[in-house]
Formats: structure tokens, sequence, C-alpha cells
């Protein structure tokens, strides 16, 4: 099987340049958040968590192969309006990149849900321009989100897509389409918040993903454990973080206790560590009062 083929795009040099470095951010933001570590029943530098089908190095391919489809999704957004024709265009290009994911996999899911988020914004971003700030870039990808997608009755149903009618909840559309609550009001604050205050790099990101956790419907949580495996990692990313988050000795532990419990129910919050990447994205793409960091 080869790999699909990516869209080509007649592009101005100074586009295609800037395309290049929005992708890179991209990939850098999936590489950032699968070496993080320990996070909890998620694939790590200690193992594949819940993840039977996955480990660090798929993950870490995964994240190389969509660099060009990503380089295409931002191409798509420069000069566009964010109507149906750019969702489409960007549908489309998804596409492309699962199979590339796929491909580099071997079958299993490393980011299907980031290749939403992170298409959506490396199109409002590039429509943008570089002095965007967060929230006008997740406005513009829910105006795009908000568009359907001609081919969507057509492609496979989802875990993540029977999750949300099994328990009622939005799922990935659902988030882009209110503008990205969890990122603008829980993960990048928390992000920018500790990184500010002095926070180490590992330590700011887990704290990010466990503000994420605190909030989000989890669909992957859902499909893999129900409404108690979302309880139980709701209630104890709070608890990590009223005991001084990753960077406090009582906080480590009960993340340990957290990611234990969670392996235990072999369920794992990957929509939230899709949204940690999508944060680390974003945190480098915008301005800030703080750099973009770095590993």
């Amino acid at each position: 099987m080869q790999a699909a083929r990516c869209f080509d795009v007649d592009a101005r040099p100074s586009a295609r340049s800037q395309a290049s470095w929005l992708a890179d951010r991209a990939v850098q933001a999936l590489r950032d958040e699968a070496l993080l570590s320990p996070k909890p029943a998620l694939v790590d530098a200690r193992g594949s968590g819940a993840h039977a089908d996955l480990d660090l190095p798929r993950m870490l391919r995964s994240a190389g192969s969509l660099r060009r489809p990503f380089v295409d999704m931002a191409l798509a957004g420069f000069g566009a309006s964010p109507d149906g024709a750019l969702r489409t265009r960007l549908a489309a290009i998804g596409r492309v990149a699962e199979q590339r994911m796929l491909l580099a996999t071997q079958g299993s899911n490393a980011h299907r849900g980031a290749i939403w988020a992170l298409g959506l914004w490396l199109g409002a971003r590039a429509l943008l321009g570089a002095q965007a700030g967060a929230q006008a870039v997740c406005e513009t990808a829910a105006r795009i989100a908000a568009h359907d997608d001609a081919a969507q009755a057509s492609s496979p149903s989802s875990h993540g897509a029977r999750a949300m009618r099994r328990f009622g909840v939005g799922g990935a559309r659902g988030q882009a389409c209110a503008g990205f609550p969890q990122v603008l009001g829980a993960g990048l604050p928390m992000l920018r918040r500790r990184l500010a205050a002095g926070a180490s790099v590992e330590h700011a990101r887990l704290d990010t993903l466990l503000a994420i956790m605190t909030e989000l419907d989890d669909t992957c949580l859902l499909h893999r454990g129900g409404e108690a495996a979302l309880l139980a990692a709701r209630r104890g990313a709070a608890r990590v973080l009223e005991l001084g988050g990753a960077g406090s000795e009582a906080g480590r532990a009960e993340l340990l206790m957290l990611d234990a419990e969670l392996l235990a129910r072999k369920a794992s919050p990957g929509g939230s560590a899709d949204l940690l990447a999508a944060s680390l994205f974003l945190h480098a793409v915008t301005p800030s009062t703080n750099p973009p960091i770095h590993a």
C-alpha cells in the first residue's frame, strides 16, 4: 500500500515558507505531547499506557508523517474565507493525513482527533495572519467547523462518533463549533500561567493536560470506560491540581495514582491529549507574554 499523495498547491514562496513554519510547529506539538511523561494511561516515554496498539515510536512516526498535509492545510488558509469551500478543502487534506498516519502506525489511530483540531487551526491561523490572537484563531476555526463536509456521510464511524451517540456529548466537532472552550478556558491559560510562574516545561504541560481533563467530555474515556471512567479522570485530575499540580510532591503522587486507576480501567484520556497538543501549537503560533516553549 502506498501513501496517498498530498495536494499540489500553487503558492507564493512567502506563503509556502509560512506554511512550512506552521506545519513544523504542529508536528513539534504532537511530538512534545507524545514525549511528555508521566501522562495518566497515555502513551509516553514509560510505555503504551492503556493503548495496546500504540507505543512511543509509532506516535513519533505518526507525527512526522503529518508534516506534508499540515503544510497543505496552512496553504489552503492563505487568502481564503472561513466558509464551506475551506471546510471541504481541509477535510479532503485531513483524509490524506489520516491515510499517512495509518501507514506510519501500521493501522493504529494515533492522531485522528489532533488532525481535526490542528487542521482547523492551521487554516484559521494562515487565514488571519501572524498577529492573530488565540481567541481569534479559535473563533475562526469554529466558523470553518460549522460548515458540513459533503464527504462526511461516506466516512466510517469512529469510536468517538459512537461514544457521542451513546452518551449524548458533542465530541470533537462540538468542541470546535463552540470555539474550543476547554483550550481557551482551561488548557492554554494553565500553560501560560504555569510558565509565567516559573514552572518547568514538563510540569506546565502536565498541568495543562490535567486542566483539560477536568472539563472535557472525553470520548476516548467514554468509549473505553464509560461515564465511570470519565468521572474518575475528572476527579483525579482536579485532585492533582488541588494538591499543587505535577510540580508538587503531593500532586505527583496523586498523578501516579490516577495513572494506576485509569490503567486498571483500561481507559485513557486520548481526547484530552489531542487538545494538549493543540494547546501547545496555539501557544507557539499566537502572541503571548511568554516566548514559544521548547523541550
